[in-house]
């Protein structure tokens, strides 16, 4: 194959003229290019204050956009260049912010972008997953807003989600995100961006994670796999920090591979960091598999990771500032010519369902508006609207308890791959469902309808049948039940997945509630 070199920091190609748009860059194989077909590796940098980075969970719904304020993008990227960074991740975005003047100056700099697109209220939590109308609704507008930056090089729909083998239900439904997320971009004709997600390091279920987001076909797995690995501290070894181990995964990967963050902390905080595994990162054996890395982070914040400490509107370099400086001069990386590159690696197979891995290769259904709003107003016993949505629990608690059928078509099994076909509705339309359900069960009483004045009756419009038909269209895995017959349809096997917040996440009947009711602000 013929070689390429690229020397950093001179970010060849990518700081043309200014003001110029950076070539979008592209995916072949397992590998990025320009669209010269020089290789593109990753000299990133996390770009974010008080994100959920490094498998934190936040501790507010509250987020600062980091690509929203143009006095603070003028004063970071400059130091962001001196680092010879040539991509950035954030972690929060507020789609209706305007990012059109940090896009400009990080195009200018030779800048690219590579964003989560979740946020401290909208995402897909670990512990009471689910992938809904809502969410892709978020998820949408994200993309969106950043769909005519050709300095975007795509998205991650998630971070961590599954963080051990107790969460392993979460990934079925981040790898419905990026299935959709994917389809919305190809529907949109937007130009090519991809679509990933960031995995964290843990033993128990690292490489079932990944293959499951590069199993099956093309349209339902990950664009590129990010990486969280924090492995190797201090000095190390390939050996003793386990990336001999990770070449050996991932030699044979189907799609690209990098550090979707990087810089162990220990043993002497950030201060301490010397950053010696950006020089193994980028070692050719590294490279000939991987496509760089994301060093996590450039805010200093109590956990300590940072490259800068910002006071107001002034910022200060730490110490690991220029000792990640000193490792990236020293970097010269080849890579090879995309018109050289003939790709041999396939997907993996996906992981066995056992209990250690609870998704299966059925996905649940795509998030369907119109199937949630038809059910709704089709439903002759609904939420009030006076309901607060701490109290939807204990509605759903009782119905639930008292006859599981009554939810199937808001519940989801990852390890079976059946799913109610109203499981991707947000949680007012489910709780509607499952108050009609009951509501028909009792032959229409009309003290059915009541739960303390938390349900009122309406008069339909539509019949459900035509609003089973809409949902049972949307994923062949998903089954729509219930009818303006007396109750729900389908066989209930005990497990209930994973419903959302503050929907009970598992039932035994006859009793009313053995799981604990998890907050809605609770976040992966």
């Amino acid at each position: 194959m013929g070689m390429s070199r690229v020397l950093f920091p001179l970010l060849t190609l990518a700081s043309s003229a200014l003001s110029a748009d950076l070539p979008a860059i592209q995916i072949k194989g397992s590998k990025f290019f320009y669209e010269n077909g020089t290789q593109f590796f990753f000299k990133g940098v996390a770009y974010q204050q008080d994100s959920s980075a490094n498998g934190a969970e936040p501790t507010s719904s509250k987020f600062v956009d980091p690509l929203s304020n143009e006095a603070n993008c003028k004063r970071d990227i400059p130091l962001l260049s001196q680092l010879g960074t040539n991509v950035i991740r954030t972690y929060s975005i507020d789609p209706t912010a305007d990012h059109s003047a940090c896009m400009s100056l990080l195009n200018d700099a030779g800048i690219y972008v590579i964003s989560d697109l979740s946020n401290p209220q909208q995402s897909i939590v670990r512990d009471n997953a689910q992938w809904d109308v809502d969410t892709f609704n978020h998820f949408q507008q994200v993309v969106d807003s950043f769909a005519n930056y050709t300095n975007v090089i795509g998205f991650f729909v998630g971070n961590e989600v599954t963080n051990n083998d107790t969460n392993t239900e979460a990934s079925a439904y981040v790898k419905a995100a990026v299935r959709d997320v994917k389809q919305y971009i190809k529907d949109k004709k937007y130009r090519a961006m991809g679509v990933g997600y960031a995995a964290d390091d843990d033993a128990s279920i690292r490489n079932q994670i990944a293959a499951y987001f590069n199993c099956g076909p093309t349209e339902e797995s990950v664009d590129f796999f990010g990486y969280n690995v924090y492995e190797w501290c201090g000095q190390s070894t390939f050996e003793d920090s386990g990336y001999n181990r990770i070449l050996n995964f991932f030699k044979d990967y189907s799609v690209p591979v990098f550090f979707a963050e990087y810089g162990c902390d220990k043993p002497n905080g950030a201060a301490g960091r010397i950053f010696q595994e950006t020089g193994a990162l980028y070692a050719q054996n590294m490279t000939e598999v991987l496509s760089g890395g994301i060093v996590y982070e450039y805010f200093q914040e109590e956990n300590d990771y940072g490259l800068v400490k910002v006071s107001g509107n002034s910022v200060s370099k730490l110490k690991d500032f220029a000792a990640l400086q000193n490792q990236i001069q020293q970097v010269d990386v080849k890579g090879v010519q995309m018109s050289d590159y003939k790709p041999t690696n396939t997907a993996e197979d996906c992981p066995t369902v056992n209990s250690t891995w609870q998704s299966s290769e059925k996905l649940p259904p795509s998030p369907n508006s119109d199937g949630c709003s038809c059910m709704a107003k089709a439903a002759q016993c609904i939420v009030s609207n006076s309901t607060n949505a701490d109290d939807y629990g204990s509605i759903f608690s009782f119905i639930c308890g008292s006859d599981q059928t009554l939810c199937d078509g808001i519940n989801g099994n990852t390890s079976t791959g059946v799913y109610g076909g109203y499981s991707m509705c947000g949680n007012q339309d489910k709780l509607t469902y499952v108050l009609n359900q009951y509501y028909l069960k009792q032959n229409k009483d009309s003290t059915a309808c009541d739960f303390n004045s938390s349900a009122q009756i309406q008069t339909a419009s539509g019949t459900l049948d035509k609003c089973n038909e809409l949902v049972g269209s949307t994923n062949s895995s998903s089954s729509g039940s219930g009818s303006d017959s007396s109750s729900g349809s389908g066989k209930d096997d005990g497990n209930f997945g994973a419903l959302n917040a503050p929907i009970p996440g598992s039932w035994v009947l006859g009793f009313l509630l053995l799981a604990t009711i998890v907050s809605t602000n609770m976040l992966s």
